[in-house]
């Protein structure tokens, strides 16, 4: 395997231009323990470039960034342009052109981060949401517009195909771990989606020697907030797995701290690496940014890339700063950006 990777760089916008160029630095540096280089394109996409252009990335930016081994993204969005621009123009459509129909998202407890609940048991599970189609679909419109009866729909689309694929990741990721899977479902309720995903989860894991679970997502987000360590890798839809992981980022202290990864598993495209938080225009350019979703999230992409020890070497800097009391304003400390970038990147070694 190469060890050098030419990296696409999109920081995008808020808080995002703080939290990328440090997660960079701290990717530097353990990449130079291990002979491992990068080459970080910047790719100066986002709202800032919709507003000069009024797309948020190239009429050939895809082709752009399929010459690179993976997408690093830091956040999109403002207030002044709807998020039906800012995310349907850059995030959505390199999901799924570059079939990343696995959004892998870890909940984990970490050191010295206070959490909410009133149990300091250990937490440490994997929300497996199926990226690509599902509940966020294209299909709809609305109708009547400026009458009193205007209406809108929206079709959720559910494939065989997508939802065995996601499903068969979910379940080669539990069969290495504890060997329990649980599936986030609404088949109660939704009468034709539902139904028919726990159809095709059961039929993909029967192969599988697994402890599986069909459980109502009503539940199931009841049960995250009462025995969150219960759960060891969770598979759900587009929608139920984006509302998931942000209760999981939760629980575990901060949003700020949560990181995912938009994968391509087949490794046919290039995967895409982001933190779980937004672009925060209420904080940005202040300096005060949380950046260990940034910094996790380019654990992932090292982890991805083949180099899991690294990726570990990584993880453990900024437990490791965290475990001495350095910690962020949204975990109740008072380190800058900057300050906590620094702590983690002395503890690389």
């Amino acid at each position: 395997m190469a060890d050098h990777h030419s990296i696409a760089v999109i920081a995008g916008d808020g808080i995002g231009q703080e939290v990328v160029p440090a997660a960079i630095e701290c990717l530097t540096a353990v990449a130079g323990l291990h002979s491992i280089t990068f080459d970080f394109v910047d790719l100066p996409w986002g709202s800032d470039y919709y507003q000069k252009h009024g797309r948020m990335m190239p009429v050939d930016g895809l082709e752009q960034l399929a010459a690179h081994d993976a997408i690093f993204l830091g956040a999109v969005g403002i207030p002044s342009i709807p998020d039906t621009e800012t995310l349907w123009g850059l995030l959505i459509p390199i999901r799924r052109y570059f079939e990343q129909y696995v959004n892998l998202r870890p909940v984990k407890t970490l050191p010295s981060v206070v959490t909410p609940l009133a149990s300091d048991r250990f937490i440490d599970f994997l929300i497996v949401r199926e990226n690509c189609e599902g509940e966020y679909s294209e299909v709809g419109g609305r109708v009547y517009r400026g009458l009193p009866q205007e209406s809108a729909f929206q079709q959720s689309v559910f494939t065989r195909f997508g939802v065995a694929r996601v499903t068969n990741f979910a379940a080669n990721l539990a069969a290495s771990r504890s060997r329990r899977l649980t599936s986030a479902t609404k088949s109660n309720g939704i009468v034709h989606t539902m139904p028919f995903w726990d159809e095709v989860v059961a039929d993909t894991v029967a192969g599988f020697d697994l402890e599986v679970e069909s459980v109502l997502i009503d539940a199931l987000a009841a049960r995250m907030v009462l025995s969150p360590w219960s759960f060891d890798v969770i598979v759900a839809s587009n929608l139920f797995g984006d509302i998931l992981s942000d209760l999981g980022s939760a629980l575990t202290g901060s949003i700020g701290v949560a990181p995912s990864a938009n994968l391509n598993p087949e490794r046919t495209h290039p995967s895409m690496f982001e933190p779980v938080h937004g672009s925060a225009p209420d904080i940005a350019g202040m300096g005060i940014a949380n950046p260990i979703g940034q910094i996790w999230s380019g654990a992932m992409m090292l982890d991805h890339l083949g180099y899991p020890e690294a990726a570990s070497q990584l993880v453990a800097a900024f437990e490791a700063a965290l475990a001495a009391g350095i910690r962020t304003r949204d975990l109740g400390g008072t380190a800058s950006t900057s300050e906590f970038t620094t702590a983690v990147l002395d503890r690389v070694t």
